[in-house]
Formats: structure tokens, C-alpha cells, sequence
């Protein structure tokens, strides 16, 4: 009890810095999340957009860790697949011990409902949908996935079931369970409500290379951690910044 204790004074802490002044019922809503579940936002297991709380695929994955999961089942629903389409749809069954009856989840992915950045990786994309759906069913998590809000694929609320996810970037990658660069800069664009097209045409400037898919890690990392300080500090600021980019590019200084 102390213990989750201190990770609800730590999260909430760690949550007015990083999103600034929150609303009460939102912070009561974050503390009865991480008190539930031992859920961390330093540990990036939950995320705040458009005023919702969202849970993270690594955090899920936490958490089943913690909770001492005996097992995750995936199979693919064949009837339900078209390869030809790049339609997949996979179940998986979450068994909380070893004498569970398992929580199911279902989640299909086709090239309508899945962002540019990941077509050709449905079927992966549709493994992890399921997953997420069914640990959420297992342990209880009243809230959606992050993966679950389409911020790739630009829907419009976190109903729908798209999933964040991106095709291998080796120099923007991530192996430890941890978002990638690229993701976490769509999420910055959603949360802030900024133009991706001139933010890409920022990146590669800051960069210093003609496109941001040129750019090593380190300098995708810096240009990230950039973003996200200066749209707290001054979005204003900021989209004046971004807007230079839409100039033509000899009219630019």
C-alpha cells in the first residue's frame, strides 16, 4: 500500500510536469489508474491525450509481467483473413494462471483502418490488437490502449480499434518495449494539434538532412525532445516556427 502510494504522489508529479496543469477529476481519474494497477507514468505505461487517459501497450505488458501471466495464446482467425487484401484478424487468450479459463481478445487490421506508415505490416499490427484487448479484459483496465486511438491513421476518437504501430526504422527503432521516435513525434503532433507535413519539413532542417527518414536516432531523439519542450512552452511560438516551412524554399532566409 505505501508503495503504491508513493508511485500515485510520483505519477501525479511526473504528470503535472510533462502536461502541465490538469484538471482534478483528470488527476483523481490518473490516481485510482495507478493506485488499480501499479501503472507508471515515468515508466510510460499510461499517456494523456485530447483530455482522455490512455494506457500503453508496454505497460500492459508490465503489468501481465507483474501479475505473474502464466501465458498469452494468439492465433490467427483464418476465415476471417484476406491475404490478398491485407486483411488479418487474430484472437489471443490471456491466462492469468494456470488454471484460467482465459480472457479472450480479437483485433483485425486491413489497409483501410491502419495508418500509411504501416501497410505492408497488418498482420502484425492486427496480433498486437488483440493482445492489447484481451490483457485489458484479464486485468481489469477500464481505459483504452494508446494503440487503440488511431493516432497514426488520424481517426477521430479512441472507439475505434487502430493501432499505433510502425514499420521497422533500424536508426528510430526501439527494442526494449519503449514507444519509437516516430511514434512518440505523432503523438506530439496529435496532442498539440500541429501540422505533420511542416513539422517533417522542421525535422529535417533541425536534422540537417533532406528528409527526417535520413536522420540517425540521436538526431530524431534531440529533435523530439525539442518539439515536445517547445510546444509546452509556447505552442503560439512554436506554429509561427512551423509555418515558415510552408514558404516556398528559396523564399526562405
Amino acid at each position: 500500500m505505501k508503495k503504491n502510494s508513493q508511485l500515485v504522489r510520483s505519477s501525479l508529479k511526473i504528470a503535472r510536469a510533462i502536461w502541465g496543469g490538469l484538471p482534478k477529476a483528470k488527476l483523481d481519474e490518473l490516481s485510482a489508474l495507478v493506485e488499480s494497477h501499479s501503472l507508471s507514468v515515468a515508466m510510460g505505461d499510461v499517456r494523456f491525450l485530447d483530455q482522455h487517459w490512455y494506457v500503453t501497450h508496454a505497460g500492459l505488458l508490465r503489468l501481465a509481467r507483474r501479475k505473474r501471466c502464466v501465458g498469452i495464446q494468439v492465433q490467427q482467425v483464418f476465415e476471417s483473413c484476406d491475404q490478398s487484401t491485407g486483411r488479418w484478424v487474430f484472437k489471443a487468450t490471456v491466462y492469468k494462471s494456470s488454471g484460467s479459463k482465459g480472457f479472450a481478445g480479437y483485433g483485425d487490421a486491413d489497409p483501410s483502418n491502419v495508418s500509411s506508415l504501416v501497410h505492408g505490416a497488418e498482420m502484425r499490427v492486427a496480433e498486437t490488437r488483440a493482445v492489447n484487448r484481451a490483457l485489458r479484459k484479464a486485468y481489469g483496465i477500464g481505459v483504452c490502449s494508446v494503440e487503440e486511438l488511431g493516432a497514426l491513421s488520424g481517426s477521430p476518437g479512441p472507439t475505434r480499434d487502430h493501432e499505433q504501430s510502425a514499420k521497422p526504422h533500424p536508426q528510430n527503432g526501439s527494442n526494449n518495449g519503449q514507444p519509437r521516435l516516430r511514434d512518440r513525434l505523432c503523438l506530439l503532433i496529435r496532442q498539440y494539434n500541429l501540422d505533420p507535413t511542416l513539422v517533417k519539413a522542421y525535422a529535417a532542417d533541425f536534422c540537417g538532412t533532406e528528409t527526417l527518414k535520413g536522420a540517425s536516432r540521436d538526431l530524431v531523439e534531440s529533435f523530439v525532445t525539442h518539439i515536445a519542450a517547445s510546444a509546452k512552452e509556447n505552442r503560439d511560438d512554436l506554429v509561427c516556427k512551423l509555418n515558415s516551412y510552408a514558404q516556398p524554399q528559396e523564399a526562405k532566409s
